[in-house]
């Protein structure tokens, strides 16, 4: 990839991240970038949403049903 395409790639991730951050998706730099590239590979960009939703569902629920950590002595 040359420096053009490059800095133009860096961009479009900086202004998607912007856009994620501003819907508070929860998402990282990296979590968005794999997004967008299996997305350029031609899966279907609702079908990883419903995925992610049901990852951070599950996430979610695990952190809440965990049980407390042991009290320190």
């Amino acid at each position: 990839m040359d420096s053009e395409a490059a800095k133009t790639a860096r961009e479009s991730l900086d202004l998607a991240f912007h856009m994620s951050n501003i819907l508070e998706m929860g998402l990282d730099r990296h979590t968005l970038s794999v997004l967008i590239a299996l997305c350029d590979l031609g899966l279907n960009p609702e079908a990883l949403v419903a995925v992610v939703k049901e990852l951070q569902r599950e996430t979610l629920s695990s952190m809440t049903l965990a049980p407390p950590p042991p009290p320190s002595s």
